[in-house]
């Protein structure tokens, strides 16, 4: 692992933009193409902020920098801080490694969602970046998240709309990324389709059936998990709890149905 360490100098009046800036443009970018983002401070004057990140390797991160660039966010992002004036006073940034010398095995966990609504339409996003292929809403659990809350957040996250998971269709990995895919299957509640701004640039409900989905769906592996969670009946049992002391915070069951505690 290699950590980046940025500091911005400030002028303290500017904390509060600053900090908008950054949730807005920075943060999501990273976010999006693997960084973690490790922790935010401001020391007690409120002009100096300190960002750590955490990269795969030093190739990594330059990967993650190349493909920023490339998106629409960081176009609107340079145009924002032109808007904005002096944003800081001045920035610097030094990369740490970690001292010790070997690391638990590490994965992405992330989940997505196969919702339908009355008409049997399935709710697909198009990513902005991958807007070769429309595929199921969903995104990365973050630390602490249960597999429903996260699915349940993720979902209203990129599409606007409120649902209801019934179970797990099929687990996934993709080796390249380190990722751990898990696929739900819920029905449309209610709400609008609202693309997430500066994550999805379109939601839309689509008759989907195994003739028409390489329409829609151009990638093999989410075209895969699709077709899983559309034939699926039954579903793959689900608990999640804590255990200092015990308490059980969600179920999903093999006929279907949550169980929140």
């Amino acid at each position: 692992m290699v950590f980046r360490r940025r500091t911005y100098q400030i002028k303290p009046e500017m904390l509060s933009i600053f900090n908008s800036f950054f949730q807005e443009y920075l943060y999501p970018n990273q976010k999006r193409f693997g960084a973690k983002l490790v922790g935010r401070w401001v020391n007690e004057t409120k002009d100096e902020i300190t960002a750590i990140w955490e990269y795969q390797s030093m190739e990594h991160y330059h990967q993650i920098e190349d493909n920023i660039r490339k998106t629409e966010l960081h176009q609107k992002s340079k145009q924002k801080r032109k808007e904005l004036g002096n944003l800081y006073v001045e920035s610097r940034q030094d990369f740490l490694e970690s001292t010790v010398p070997t690391h638990p095995p590490k994965h992405i966990v992330a989940v997505s969602g196969y919702i339908t609504n009355k008409s049997g339409e399935v709710l697909l996003v198009r990513n902005e970046h991958r807007a070769d292929t429309l595929e199921i809403p969903g995104g990365q659990l973050e630390e602490g998240e249960t597999v429903i809350e996260g699915a349940y957040r993720e979902i209203w996250e990129e599409t606007g709309v409120k649902v209801k998971l019934d179970g797990i269709t099929g687990v996934y990995q993709n080796l390249s990324r380190g990722i751990i895919s898990i696929v739900l299957k819920g029905e449309y509640v209610e709400g609008e389709l609202s693309p997430a701004k500066g994550e999805t640039s379109e939601v839309v409900f689509k008759k989907l059936t195994p003739e028409n989905i390489d329409q829609y769906i151009t990638r093999p592996h989410f075209q895969s998990r699709t077709l899983d969670a559309m034939e699926a009946i039954n579903y793959i049992p689900y608990e999640a709890f804590d255990v200092r002391p015990y308490q059980k915070l969600s179920r999903l069951n093999q006929y279907g149905g949550d169980n929140h505690s």
